[in-house]
């Protein structure tokens, strides 16, 4: 029987079969991809989609930040974005353009570098510019909306895209650019401003995060979506903390203590036990609150067969 990787167009970039994806992740934990494709550079991606194929499956990631792969781990092709989309250079006008692969983190220091303003909010988002860019993502009163000139994608056909920020249909952390979009590089609209500011701005964000997550541990960031159309409602991790759930566990995943909207893996957490346990999370916020919470953390992959360890209670109530 051919494998799929005997399948595949040839490239300039780098296919692994059977490829490790639980080291890639923030979680550390996970199945393995049947195919991992690395692409040398944009044009690289761009062909493989276009003579792929067509019924191989897609998925692509980034740096594992915001992201769960079930144990059973993913079918088809995998691409991760790395070198030859991770530039972030200056452009005319007080713009920034970054690869979808660049770190949040990055495109925040070069425009301080640069004296350039309005972008400090990066620094407070552990992702690449691609999944901000799906997810419009944000932090610290910041979105990528609120500074996109325009992002550049390509379709699971090999075609290139322009979308400037309207046609991103962006709402509270989505898209609505179609799923099978695989984002190239974003260009950013900044300001002139004082460099000092702008440190200090970085500077104040980091030890915020720093006070009041749990950034040294095994995690995938926020977990949960604040809830919409609940007026007055609750933000996502008061709502967990009012239904007793700071401290659950479910084997070594565990609802943080430090933020109980961030779930951590203590040890060795399967993907299982993290996404049970979010699970038994969201029945008992609603349980407490008539709000059903959800995902932020993207979840892909095949379940596994096992099921999860039992749930510890943390013996305490809301």
């Amino acid at each position: 029987m051919t494998s799929l990787i005997e399948r595949l167009p040839a490239v300039r970039g780098r296919y692994t079969e059977d490829a490790d994806l639980a080291k890639t992740t923030w979680f550390r934990c996970g199945g393995p991809a049947e195919v991992l494709f690395r692409p040398a550079d944009a044009d690289d991606l761009v062909e493989f989609l276009a003579t792929r194929p067509a019924d191989v499956p897609v998925t692509v990631i980034g740096v594992g930040s915001n992201l769960l792969i079930r144990d059973g781990g993913v079918p088809g092709v995998v691409i991760r974005l790395a070198r030859g989309f991770t530039e972030v250079t200056l452009e005319e006008g007080d713009r920034l353009r970054a690869g979808a692969g660049a770190l949040d983190l990055n495109v925040a220091l070069t425009a301080q570098q640069a004296g350039l303003t309005d972008l400090e909010f990066f620094s407070g988002i552990p992702g690449t510019v691609g999944g901000a860019l799906r997810m419009n993502a944000g932090a610290y009163g910041g979105e990528i909306k609120d500074v996109l000139v325009e992002a550049e994608a390509v379709d699971p056909f090999g075609k290139r895209h322009r979308l400037d920020a309207a046609a991103m249909g962006f709402s509270y952390r989505r898209s609505e650019v179609p799923a099978g979009w695989i984002f190239l590089s974003a260009l950013l609209q900044a300001r002139k401003g004082d460099p000092a500011s702008i440190a200090q701005r970085m500077a104040d964000i980091r030890k915020s995060r720093e006070e009041t997550q749990p950034t040294r541990a095994r995690t995938g960031g926020s977990t949960f979506k604040n809830p919409e159309g609940h007026p007055g409602a609750l933000r996502a991790w008061q709502l967990i903390d009012k239904a007793g759930c700071r401290g659950l566990r479910i084997g070594d995943a565990m609802v943080s203590d430090k933020h109980c909207n961030f779930l951590i893996n203590t040890g060795a957490a399967t993907a299982t036990d993290i996404e049970t346990l979010g699970e038994e999370v969201r029945r008992r916020v609603f349980e407490t609150s008539g709000i059903r919470l959800d995902w932020e953390i993207r979840r892909i992959g095949v379940p596994s067969q096992s099921g999860p360890s039992a749930i510890v209670e943390t013996g305490e109530t809301a």
